[in-house]
């Protein structure tokens, strides 16, 4: 199969689809890969290193216009324009936020396979996990940042001082991301609270701090108590494919206290605070009503060469597969991989991604 790796085009980001390494391999099996110059410069993987595996290096069309087309995010509306029938896509795309990207992949005829619907026998999201974990280990270190009183925040230190009160840390959400935000917070001294529906997640994650972090069943009243007492505040919400859900509303955040700092992991996913938009790492914060928010859409592009190994690492089993049989084929065997279709002969296919974008029912073209 002809294979395409395009340079990503949002603001800072580094990562590539395709490392050197996993090119190799993909070249071992017979598949030919085209490289747009420069794609990983950025993280120290030149023009020259793809070369020397047996990649051609070709311009962002010439690596559009190849049968499988693999990236790290969502293609801006002209490169859409540059797919076509009989190409497949294949990225994070978190399509329930962004109609207009939706429209351009439908009409553009070509299957677009997003990392984060991909499941796994247990019911995880094995595509997503790793830059779940980095997002999450992030999410402290740039709420940490943003609590100086040099980029607006209130002027505490994350962990406190013997005699001085550390941070409290409110972590909405305590999947793969939350998990890994309470780690570094921990870590660094905080006061950490998670709040999750999930009676059996809490208890989960109990065991896994061994009660350094607090736990808490999640619902409107708590979570506006616990956000209210926070000096930062974690969303790490997800709903497979769906927009997330917005349990910090304007009113919790009017409330808060000024200096207080929100970071939105699940911006890509629309965010799950009432009042967060999307941000880039050029200009990652604004202040609402006193408070600062750190909404950034690509959150491990800054760290992109951990970013990308480890992306590549859980990503190259399924650019093999679908390389080797095409993706039709490819998920029809796996119905994990199948999960993952979010577009396909100009409809919605994914149920939870349609419903998010009140689209024609699954299997209806739009």
């Amino acid at each position: 199969m002809r294979i395409g790796v395009p340079k990503e085009t949002k603001v800072h980001e580094y990562r590539v689809g395709l490392t050197p390494t996993s090119v190799a391999e993909l070249i071992r099996d017979g598949h030919s890969v085209v490289v747009e110059p420069n794609a990983g410069a950025g993280i120290g993987f030149g023009d020259a290193d793809y070369v020397a595996v047996g990649a051609c290096i070709g311009s962002a069309p010439e690596a559009f216009a190849q049968t499988l087309v693999v990236k790290v995010k969502e293609p801006n509306l002209d490169e859409c324009a540059m797919l076509g029938k009989d190409q497949v896509l294949f990225t994070y795309l978190h399509l329930a936020a962004n109609p207009a990207l939706s429209r351009a992949l439908m009409a553009s005829g070509a299957a677009a396979i997003a990392y984060e619907t991909v499941t796994a026998a247990d019911g995880s999201l094995p595509l997503l996990s790793p830059m779940s974990e980095i997002a999450g280990r992030m999410s402290v270190q740039v709420g940490a940042n943003a609590l100086q009183r040099t980029t607006g925040g209130s002027g505490v230190l994350l962990g406190g001082v013997p005699g001085v009160a550390p941070a409290r840390v409110v972590i909405i959400g305590g999947g793969m991301a939350g998990a890994n935000a309470a780690t570094i917070a921990l870590g660094l001294g905080a006061d950490v609270t998670i709040l999750d529906k999930s009676v059996s997640r809490l208890r989960w994650l109990a065991d896994r701090f061994d009660g350094r972090a607090r736990t808490i069943v999640a619902n409107a009243s708590t979570t506006r108590e616990y956000v209210l007492g926070a000096d930062l505040v974690i969303g790490a919400v997800l709903v497979a494919g769906a927009r997330a859900p917005k349990l910090v509303t304007a009113d919790d955040v009017r409330d808060m206290r000024d200096g207080s700092i929100l970071v939105d992991i699940s911006i890509d996913q629309g965010g799950c605070f009432e009042t967060s938009r999307p941000t880039t790492h050029d200009a990652p914060t604004f202040v609402h009503d006193g408070v600062v928010h750190y909404c950034v859409t690509n959150m491990p592009g800054v760290v992109a060469r951990t970013a990308t190994l480890a992306l590549n690492n859980v990503i190259l089993p399924y650019v093999r597969t679908i390389a080797e049989k095409g993706w039709r084929q490819a998920i029809a065997d796996d119905a994990h991989l199948a999960d993952g279709l979010n577009v396909a002969d100009r409809t919605v296919w994914h149920e939870a991604v349609a419903e998010s974008l009140v689209a024609p029912p699954v299997g209806h073209a739009a």
